[in-house]
């Protein structure tokens, strides 16, 4: 992505409360497989704290540690992986894409 940093992905969305789990448990099973096959990937996923009109805002987080971070065929996979999420969500998958500066 850049020779400046290591590029980082973060990823929001909303899901309804009711779907919370359901999505959880999508999400934290493709972020194993996708650590699995990529040594030294970072994948976490966090939840906003307060619930707005019956929805939670949901937050994936991946880093990895080398030259470039975080290429494009990796986001691709990501976004692949995150398929199954699809009928859960409530908005749209907004992804951010920041450099590290250490």
């Amino acid at each position: 992505m850049s020779a400046t940093g290591r590029a980082e992905l973060y990823v929001y969305y909303r899901v309804t409360q009711a779907d919370l789990p359901r999505a959880l448990a999508i999400v934290r099973g493709f972020q194993r497989s996708l650590r699995s096959a990529h040594a030294g990937l970072a994948a976490r996923v966090l939840r906003r704290p307060n619930a707005s009109s019956g929805e939670m805002t949901l937050m994936e987080i991946y880093a990895l540690d080398r030259a470039a971070g975080i290429d494009e065929a990796l986001r691709a996979r990501i976004d692949a992986a995150a398929e199954a999420l699809g009928p859960l969500l409530t908005s749209a998958r907004h992804v951010e894409t920041f450099e590290s500066l250490d």
